[in-house]
């Protein structure tokens, strides 16, 4: 998922290390709690897996990260996606924030992280993306991978995890077990843990990479919460965009031996808003259309990259992708509020029997 800019250098860091201040002007005395402390001693239930599966994708350590909890308020939505966890640039097994910044030592993430919570909202981490070095290229076995994994759901008592598996690794099926593998042992080890599986897409679904991760998946009996594909970069329109989730719809049967109602249960898209960095353009009214058909096949997951862009730049259409902006006219937070919309709008009722037949 993502363009040249994801790789950016990390801005807005010190903006979000001051989210959290302390609960008291002196120094805190021996058993005494900080705000971010009390924040993780108060944070709120889980949420329903379907605010889980509406997560719009946020860059909390560059990108002009907008305050989350503002948000939340402004929107409604009560869950973002942070990405991306990534291996250390420089190699090795342990998670990072954008390949750069360790999870053991971060205090930016966790900060936005309690600041969401507070707010009655909540997180899930997306591991991966496009471009970057993924923990199931480097740690080996699932098992290594898992553990890696583990480290970021203890850090930020994560309720939810997305495997976010493109190129480069989605041509490395090694790679591409491990992290199935590596999500399979975190299902397991984590009751209730959500479980998203983010990938290619094409018109005929996905590509034949995409198509092997399904294969690794059911070899390994390993059923996430959903699968999503990326329709965008190659898709002209909201349109095409439908027909290759109705494809995917038929790879998740094929391959799963679903029928059709569990396979659009377990089915999700994962949307760009505005210009993509292919030059299409995908505005509010496309995005109202793939929703509508996603609430009408009763999919568990919609969602888009990114939040950081769901404003207008200061030209509203430059002609060239922004990390920042949408590059549409729009009001900030219009595409957030259809992940709401998702999120809250009740599921279709079961087909009932024709009589008789």
């Amino acid at each position: 998922m993502r363009s040249s800019w994801k790789l950016g250098t990390l801005v807005g860091v010190l903006g979000l290390a001051g989210l959290v201040t302390l609960l008291a002007v002196s120094p805190p005395g021996p058993g005494a709690m900080t705000s971010s402390a009390a924040a993780r001693a108060a944070e709120p239930p889980p949420l329903d897996a379907r605010w889980y599966g509406a997560a719009p994708y946020v860059t909390p350590m560059y990108g002009d990260p907008p305050d989350l909890a503002r948000v939340l308020h402004d929107t409604g939505q009560k869950t973002f996606q942070l990405a991306f966890v990534l291996a250390p640039k420089g190699g090795g097994c342990r998670p990072t924030w954008d390949g750069t910044a360790p999870v053991s030592a971060d205090d930016a993430a966790a900060n936005t992280i309690d600041g969401v919570r507070a707010a009655g909202g909540d997180v899930s981490v997306s591991v991966g993306g496009y471009g970057g070095t993924n923990l199931g290229q480097t740690c080996g076995t699932p098992e290594a991978t898992a553990a890696a994994y583990q480290q970021v759901i203890d850090a930020h008592r994560l309720r939810a995890i997305d495997f976010n598996l493109e190129e480069p690794e989605i041509g490395q099926p090694g790679a591409i077990r491990n992290e199935l593998a590596a999500a399979q042992i975190l299902q397991r080890n984590n009751p209730g843990l959500y479980v998203s599986v983010t990938t290619v897409a094409s018109a005929t679904g996905t590509t034949p990479a995409g198509q092997g991760l399904l294969d690794a998946a059911k070899a390994l009996n390993f059923v996430p919460n959903n699968y999503a594909i990326m329709p965008f970069n190659g898709f002209p329109d909201a349109d095409s965009q439908i027909a290759s989730l109705e494809a995917f719809h038929g790879a998740l049967m094929t391959t799963f031996g679903w029928d059709d109602a569990t396979a659009y249960a377990h089915e999700g898209a994962s949307l760009m808003n505005g210009r993509s960095d292919a030059g299409e353009y995908y505005r509010q009214q496309d995005m109202q259309a793939v929703l509508d058909y996603a609430l009408g096949r009763g999919f568990s997951r919609y969602t888009f990259w990114s939040l950081n862009r769901d404003r207008q730049c200061d030209q509203p259409d430059s002609g060239q992708t922004s990390g920042t902006c949408s590059s549409v006219p729009q009001q900030p937070w219009d595409f957030t509020k259809l992940t709401a919309r998702f999120a809250t709008a009740a599921p279709p009722a079961p087909a009932q029997p024709v009589a008789g037949g």
